[in-house]
């Protein structure tokens, strides 16, 4: 098995048992995405929101207005142009992203806490290796 396969599905296996965790915030998995794209990216439009989650702007105004129904996300008229709405999270979203966050690390950290010195030496420049590749990818597109 290729390198890129066998990184691809760990980093799967991983992401599903840490994202366990999301269960406790009460919103499914695409609506804590898109609130997590908004209080780490910041405000944005319907258009940009749907780009970076790679889903059809019409699944994204679905997305939006049950953030909005929990009061997790506001959606404001741009000053400049009424046509034009920015999306931002709310005090109340950014602090269930947040708390979302400490729980999947926290799981994360747990079970690193069972790794060797040499294994965790090896997963840190494994990281540093993976945030390269992620410049780099930002940086061509």
């Amino acid at each position: 098995m290729p390198l890129a396969d066998k990184l691809h599905s760990a980093a799967i296996h991983l992401l599903r048992l840490v994202r366990t965790e999301d269960r406790t915030t009460g919103i499914g998995p695409a609506q804590l995405s898109a609130l997590s794209v908004l209080v780490f990216g910041g405000n944005m439009s319907l258009r940009r929101l749907s780009a970076i989650e790679q889903v059809k702007p019409p699944t994204m105004v679905r997305i939006v207005r049950a953030l909005m129904e929990r009061q997790l996300a506001v959606s404001r008229a741009d000053p400049s142009d009424a046509r034009k709405i920015s999306i931002s999270a709310t005090r109340r979203g950014r602090s269930l992203t947040q708390r979302a966050r400490t729980r999947r690390v926290q799981a994360l950290a747990a079970m690193l806490s069972q790794r060797t010195d040499v294994e965790l030496a090896q997963l840190r420049q494994a990281v540093s290796i993976l945030r390269s590749l992620t410049s780099q990818q930002q940086l061509e597109s």
